[in-house]
């Protein structure tokens, strides 16, 4: 993974040098910027493997910039890794709401970031190598990992990455119960600090895009959920 190349948005010139530092030393190519607008014509421009994003930031905030990106084709698949002073629950959902896949709250250890930057790059690489995987076929929804489509009778359903990896993950196994901490290992990786809550926010999500067929993921009482076989 060494060599990839990571964007790292804050307006804290400090944060910024131990960031750039500590990843360059594990042998990433870092860039820096300061504001959302320079983040969204970098991240445009010449799409990096990983973004590492503020919350704070001056005129257009983190939850914006990520909301953008994520909305656009070009940038959709660009991890997102949201750095923040705030800790509630609710600023972690939110951020997961707007498509971050991960999240971690001022101040942090350099080592967490690096383990979390190396986790997230594998599993976009595990995806990509996911291309010679079969198209999965459930009911009228037609998954292809490679290609990180989803078409619904035959209309294309724009999803996040986490929302992409959670459907893929359920319709693997049509009928299968998975636990919200199943469902986060598979997602995001063991030892995931992600509350059940989250999780239930990425289904809403998921089902509301479904529209009629959202209906599809079940929840099992006091299990978690499945999908419809």
């Amino acid at each position: 993974m060494a060599g990839q190349q990571i964007l790292v948005v804050d307006d804290e010139e400090d944060l910024l040098e131990l960031v750039s530092y500590k990843l360059s030393k594990d042998g990433y190519r870092v860039q820096c910027v300061g504001t959302g607008e320079d983040a969204l014509k970098t991240a445009r421009k010449q799409p990096p493997d990983l973004i590492v994003l503020d919350w704070m930031l001056p005129s257009v905030d983190g939850l914006e910039v990520c909301r953008r990106l994520k909305s656009d084709p070009k940038t959709r698949d660009i991890p997102i890794i949201m750095l923040t002073a705030k800790g509630e629950e609710s600023d972690m959902v939110a951020g997961l709401e707007r498509g971050a896949d991960d999240y971690i709250a001022k101040p942090f250890s350099p080592r967490v970031l690096s383990a979390r930057v190396k986790a997230l790059l594998r599993r976009k690489e595990a995806d990509s190598k996911a291309g010679q995987e079969t198209t999965i076929d459930v009911h009228e929804l037609s998954i292809h990992p490679g290609r990180h489509e989803v078409t619904l009778a035959g209309t294309p359903v724009e999803l996040t990455y986490t929302e992409f990896a959670l459907l893929q993950f359920l319709a693997k196994r049509p009928g299968w119960a998975y636990t919200r901490t199943q469902i986060v290992d598979a997602v995001k990786g063991e030892d995931y600090p992600v509350t059940e809550r989250s999780v239930d926010v990425q289904v809403a999500g998921l089902r509301k895009k479904l529209g009629e067929f959202g209906s599809y993921i079940e929840t099992v009482r006091g299990v978690g959920y499945r999908f419809r076989a």
